[in-house]
């Protein structure tokens, strides 16, 4: 009987621990933010929206000059290259968006978070831009973005910036943050799209940062925010669900002069991922940062920015410096 009692528990437990979830859920439902009240926060006068397949895209368009497109990385959005675009507008027409999952623009309408269906997106938001060559700068995934689209667009980008691009897979990387964990995690994500605790998201910030102190409440503040337009929280989890292959083939065919920055405390992917993309990309320098993590155009904008200005304006790579 006694053996029999236990058999009971072990399967009454993981029916205990779901109602425990159901329950931790309800009482600790952060609701969305309506887009309104986002837009009012988070949209200035350069604001701009744009209907692609059934999305209300939020863009900024600044400046005067070359184009330059910048693509920002997972749960992030445009704003993360607000002080690049200062030192830009100057000499350049700066081009941002909240890509598709993030952001104001919210959720793909066909839930479809595949690399071809990004580069498809952009590709549709530049012809109605009558935006025909580019330079295009990308972060993390929007790294990956930027070069799956110079090589499927090799004749419309004149050059190719990847800040600690996605999209390559080597021995002994380290594994992702808490939040990619969760989000592929059944039942954890499923809580997730309802609880969304801030110190969670100040905790993945804090990882990609080498500095600490560079993290703001501020900072933290709007990315916990824009999470919580709408319909964010599951494209989230549909985004990081998505299983991603190591896809480096046919970079070779990418003939724009190439510049790859690298965070060297880049804890999400190592800057060591830099030297193999040199070695598939022709015409590569590669510029890494002693004292910068994951989004060095974030963390050190002056730096940063100062470099692709200069490789921006000079004719030729210039020589790598690490």
């Amino acid at each position: 009987m006694l053996k029999c009692s236990k058999m009971s528990m072990k399967h009454k437990l993981p029916i205990f621990i779901l109602l425990m979830l159901i329950l931790l859920g309800y009482l600790l439902y952060v609701p969305d933010i309506a887009v309104e009240e986002l837009k009012e926060k988070y949209c200035d006068d350069q604001s701009q929206f744009m209907e692609i397949q059934g999305m209300q895209v939020h863009y900024k368009v600044e400046g005067t000059g070359p184009p330059l497109v910048l693509i920002h990385g997972t749960a992030s959005s445009l704003h993360t290259w607000d002080s690049w675009t200062k030192h830009l507008i100057g000499n350049y027409k700066v081009i941002r968006m909240d890509i598709p999952a993030f952001g104001i623009t919210g959720p793909n309408s066909g839930n479809d978070y595949s690399i071809n269906s990004y580069v498809n997106f952009i590709h549709e938001f530049l012809e109605i831009l009558g935006e025909d060559t580019v330079s295009i700068a990308g972060n993390s995934l929007g790294g990956r973005i930027c070069w799956n689209y110079a090589k499927t667009y090799p004749d419309k980008i004149s050059k190719l910036i990847l800040i600690d691009p996605s999209g390559l897979s080597m021995p002994n990387d380290p594994e992702t943050s808490i939040g990619f964990k969760i989000a592929k995690t059944p039942i954890l994500n499923a809580l997730f799209t309802r609880v969304t605790p801030k110190f969670l998201h100040r905790k993945s910030i804090l990882e990609v940062y080498a500095d600490p102190n560079k993290v703001t409440d501020e900072l933290v503040q709007r990315y916990y925010e824009l999470m919580l337009r709408p319909g964010n929280r599951k494209a989230f989890v549909e985004r990081v669900k998505v299983e991603y292959k190591s896809n480096p083939s046919n970079l070779d065919q990418i003939s724009s002069p190439t510049l790859i920055l690298w965070g060297k405390q880049d804890r999400w992917i190592p800057y060591t991922h830099a030297r193999e993309y040199q070695r598939l990309i022709p015409n590569t320098q590669v510029i890494v940062y002693e004292n910068a993590g994951h989004v060095p155009m974030e963390e050190i904008p002056l730096k940063t920015v100062t470099d692709v200005i200069s490789f921006l304006h000079k004719e030729s790579v210039l020589v790598d410096t690490e």
